[in-house]
């Protein structure tokens, strides 16, 4: 029997991690599961079942346990609503220990309050020690396994919510990036955003994640278009190459007999290349070198720069009077001795 895999998240707007569903057949999307995780047991939302499992881990597989009851999701509202409360408490005790550049985020019960997850955040990412910090809070909450976890100025962002910096009322990130693909200068260099810092950094202090959406369609197009400064030859005339617009296809060209000196939009169809018409035009007023020897046979002669062939060009000797005068004396004996035929009758 096949595996069936479903997909599962434990929060609204998280990572979907995929489980061996054996254990409920009938499950459907939307319908709530206890797993089996790294962490313990905990509650998630089926978010999707594939019809073709993708390929297995190294690890193997972990299983949904079984169906969530009415039980199970009282019992995670309830653990929830104290959350904020254990929050403030690590915050309050954090102050107190003086742990300069930790940030408490976030506080996380499991579905069954047997875990306490305290999500803290540093400046620079940097690791700092966190022992004492761990002992008393688990002394204050003897009840739950706490623990400290670490996480990203992207993942803060996330949890905290908010507007974003090009105007959203909801960040993408918190509205539906399940996660966070890896983002580069050399995207918005690419598609020719300004590289202010304001203008392409975010409210969490990275690279905007939108810089990603677009990309790939940005180099796409860019292959098909000439760069900057290049020379081509459009239907008005040649030019160079000003700027380009990969989105809408349209190259803006400087005419060089243009003497307003302001750069012409065009549509990538009307663009030709200019080195590459240059290097056609020369190929074929180059002279023939398939045959050394002689006696071309592909059709073309050998040319000269100038077009004319090179045979015509040559040196011809200076012909020998006697034998010119001997060629003519031939020539009336062999009309002489042409045999006459009478007049044909009418």
């Amino acid at each position: 029997m096949q595996t069936q895999i479903i997909g599962v998240r434990f929060s609204k707007i998280g990572k979907i991690y995929h489980f061996d569903g054996s254990a409920v057949r009938d499950v459907q999307v939307g319908e709530h599961v206890i797993v089996d995780t790294s962490r313990g047991k905990n509650l998630g939302e089926v978010a999707a079942v594939l019809a073709q499992p993708p390929p297995r881990p190294d690890e193997g597989w972990r299983r949904v346990d079984r169906r969530a009851s009415p039980r199970d999701l009282l019992l995670k509202q309830s653990w929830q609503a104290k959350q904020t409360a254990a929050m403030i408490e690590c915050r309050a005790r954090a102050a107190e220990l003086r742990l300069q550049g930790v940030k408490i985020v976030a506080a996380e019960y499991n579905y069954d309050g047997s875990r306490l997850a305290f999500l803290f955040n540093t400046e620079n990412e940097e690791k700092v020690d966190l022992k004492s910090l761990k002992r008393d809070m688990q002394k204050k909450f003897p009840g739950p396994q706490v623990e400290l976890r670490q996480i990203g100025p992207r993942d803060v962002a996330k949890l905290l919510g908010g507007m974003g910096a090009c105007g959203l009322e909801t960040r993408c990130c918190s509205k539906f990036l399940t996660e966070f693909s890896p983002i580069s200068i050399k995207m918005a260099k690419e598609q020719g955003i300004s590289l202010t810092p304001t203008e392409i950094t975010g409210m969490c202090g990275r690279l905007r994640c939108c810089l990603v959406y677009e990309y790939e369609q940005y180099v796409a197009a860019r292959k098909e278009l000439p760069k900057r400064n290049k020379r081509v030859v459009t239907p008005r005339g040649e030019g160079k190459v000003t700027d380009v617009m990969p989105m809408s296809n349209t190259v803006f060209v400087l005419l060089d007999n243009d003497e307003r000196r302001f750069p012409v939009p065009f549509p990538r169809e009307d663009i030709q290349p200019w080195d590459e018409l240059e290097a056609l035009r020369r190929k074929s007023e180059a002279p023939c070198d398939r045959h050394e020897s002689g006696g071309c046979t592909c059709g073309r002669d050998r040319k000269t720069p100038g077009g004319t062939d090179a045979k015509s060009q040559e040196v011809q000797p200076e012909p020998n009077p006697a034998r010119v005068e001997k060629k003519k004396n031939e020539g009336r004996e062999t009309r002489g001795n042409h045999k006459q035929y009478p007049p044909r009758r009418k």
